[in-house]
């Protein structure tokens, strides 16, 4: 589990620092190994990583796809957290896709997600960034 950890956080470093191609490789690499361990919820959280590394290749069809899929078996084994991460992401991803309307539904639903959890003013704010930018593109 810790080599687990270890290629998660090399993932977001090398997505940080714009190696996207050894982030993608290593992506990859913690999805294989988050499968074999059998844990379904660390798998998904593995997944999410990949897709965001796709959405920084401009892989955006993919990116959108693959969260969506995250997104829904989130929803299905009711694990919010990962609901409210994979839901901002693909919620980016249809803002760079120009969807402004699905990304406005998706930031709010995150915002909602994480005061469920608990979430602090700190940790929301973000997140309310992005619904007002999106507002604003929409001229609400």
């Amino acid at each position: 589990m810790r080599s687990l950890t270890a290629l998660n956080e090399k993932v977001v470093l090398l997505r940080l620092t714009g190696r996207l191609d050894e982030a993608m490789t290593v992506a990859n690499e913690a999805v294989r190994q988050a499968r074999f361990s059998g844990d379904r919820e660390l798998t998904l959280g593995a997944r999410i990583r990949r897709a965001q590394v796709m959405q920084y290749q401009g892989k955006l069809a993919a990116a959108l796809q693959e969260l969506s899929l995250c997104v829904e078996e989130a929803q299905n084994h009711e694990w919010g957290t990962l609901e409210a991460v994979s839901t901002l992401s693909r919620g980016k991803v249809h803002f760079e896709l120009e969807d402004y309307p699905a990304a406005l539904v998706d930031f709010k639903v995150a915002v909602f997600l994480m005061e469920k959890l608990g979430a602090s003013l700190d940790q929301l704010e973000s997140s309310l960034v992005a619904v007002a930018v999106t507002e604003s593109y929409l001229g609400s």
